[in-house]
This record gives structure tokens, C-alpha cells and sequence, in this order.
């Protein structure tokens, strides 16, 4: 990860203000060609691109850092994105996952200065990130065109989520303050009963059936045309290496 540009914050920004424990705090993709990754994104959000941490590329929404784009070290693992949740404590939080009935798939690891990642997967299977912040907190832009807007879990028993992330992010999405950027739903309401437990990033856009267009331009594909949620209008799209994710207007 990268040195971000700026730690100012406004009513769509997060800079360095932090985040409480269980709200999405960053996402990347794991690409088979980052470059590849770079025009799709690009063209679609309007992002523009640094060299981030390591291998990975930074992205970024009117000068804000608002995802990452890497390079998949092995191609057996899937194209994905992945949504990292925020933590005081990475190596505490790892131990109560397992303690849950969770997976920690990749122990906390020091990313330099920047803080401290890892991987679990809830007891359904479903993988997403835990990030530690030093001096990157996570995104600086969120909430606004092409930027973070929403997190879905897919699952296929809504109690074994409610109960696994109510018991780990009790106060981020039940507290008596809780703004939650996290939902869930069965699988089988919008997904082939086949398909796993999975989280997708939901991306917002101003015009969702104009951004179906660009994908279809881009050499990506729709998988689920443009619905009406509680929370906005949404679209799933694959992006033209086979990554999914979804395009929100609130």
C-alpha cells in the first residue's frame, strides 16, 4: 500500500478521521493484468492511477485513494474483489473469528508503516479482509461516485451471518449509532443456489443504465441487469478479466 495523498476529510471523505471496528474500510482487486485493470477502471470511474505498496497500484477518485488493484501471485485464485473490515487490533480480532467458528486464512501481517492485514472467511466460506491502520486509515473517498458506496454478503443462512458478524461488529452494525455500509441476503434471492457464500463491493455511479453501457463497451458483461434495492438502484456486473462487482445509485 501506498502513502496516501491527502488526510482531508469532507461529508463523502474518510481521510485520517479512522474507522470504528467492522466498517469497511478499503477493497482491492487481485487482476490477471493490472494494466488491463487500469484502462477498465479507469474509463468506467474515472479513476486515476499511482504505483501503490509492493506490487499493487493505487486508485484514486478526484485526487482521494479509494481502492487498490494487484496482481494475482498464483492464477488458481480467483479474480476478485476483496473488502477489508477495520480493526484496532488485527491479531485480537483474528483470534475471535476462530473463536467464532471463522477461518483466518492469512495471519495479520505488517504492511511497512502503513498498518497490518489479513484474510478469514466466516464459517460459510465467504473471504474478506481485516486491516489494522497506521498511516493509511483506508479510503479517503467513499460514499460518492466511483467510489466505495456498499458491501454485500451473500449467504446461504442469514443466522449463522447475522449471529457470526453481529457478535464481531456489534456496535458498527446494530449499535444504537450504527451507520452500517454492510448488509446481507440469502443467495438464492438473486443467485443460482450453486453459487458460494460471497461478498460483493457495490461502486457508485451517477447514472447506473449509462455505466451498464460503458462495462458492455469496456469488454465486461452484466450478470444482473439493474434492480431496485432499499438502498438504491443496483446492477452486478464482471469487469473484462472475470471479477464481479456491483454499480450503485443511491
Amino acid at each position: 500500500m501506498a502513502e496516501s495523498k491527502s488526510s482531508a476529510t469532507d461529508a463523502g471523505d474518510a481521510g485520517d478521521a479512522g474507522f470504528g471496528e467492522g466498517v469497511p474500510c478499503w477493497v482491492d482487486a487481485q487482476l490477471p493484468d493490472v494494466e488491463a485493470g487500469k484502462r477498465f477502471y479507469g474509463e468506467l470511474f474515472g479513476w486515476t492511477f499511482e504505483a501503490g505498496y509492493g506490487a499493487s497500484t493505487w486508485a484514486y477518485s478526484e485526487g482521494r485513494a479509494v481502492a487498490a488493484l494487484s496482481p494475482k501471485r498464483d492464477g488458481r485464485m480467483p479474480t476478485v474483489w476483496t473488502v477489508y473490515f477495520a480493526t484496532p487490533d488485527a491479531f485480537g480480532l483474528a483470534g475471535r473469528i476462530r473463536e467464532a467458528g471463522g477461518q483466518v486464512i492469512t495471519a495479520p501481517v505488517p504492511v511497512d508503516a502503513y498498518g497490518t492485514m489479513a484474510l478469514a472467511a466466516d464459517p460459510e466460506g465467504a473471504v474478506f479482509g481485516l486491516w489494522e491502520g497506521e498511516e493509511h486509515a483506508g479510503f479517503e473517498r467513499r460514499h460518492e461516485p466511483g467510489s466505495f458506496a456498499w458491501v454485500e454478503l451473500y449467504t446461504r443462512d442469514t443466522k449463522i451471518a447475522d449471529d457470526f458478524y453481529g457478535e464481531l461488529f456489534h456496535d458498527t452494525l446494530l449499535g444504537p449509532d450504527a451507520a452500517p455500509d454492510f448488509g446481507r441476503v440469502a443467495i438464492a434471492d438473486v443467485f443460482p443456489a450453486e453459487m458460494p457464500p460471497h461478498f460483493l463491493v457495490h461502486f457508485g455511479v451517477a447514472d447506473c443504465d449509462e455505466a451498464m453501457g460503458t462495462v458492455i463497451r469496456l469488454g465486461g458483461r452484466i450478470q444482473v441487469p439493474p434492480f431496485e434495492a432499499s438502498y438504491g438502484s443496483v446492477a452486478v456486473v464482471t469487469d473484462n478479466q472475470g471479477a464481479s462487482f456491483a454499480v450503485l445509485q443511491r
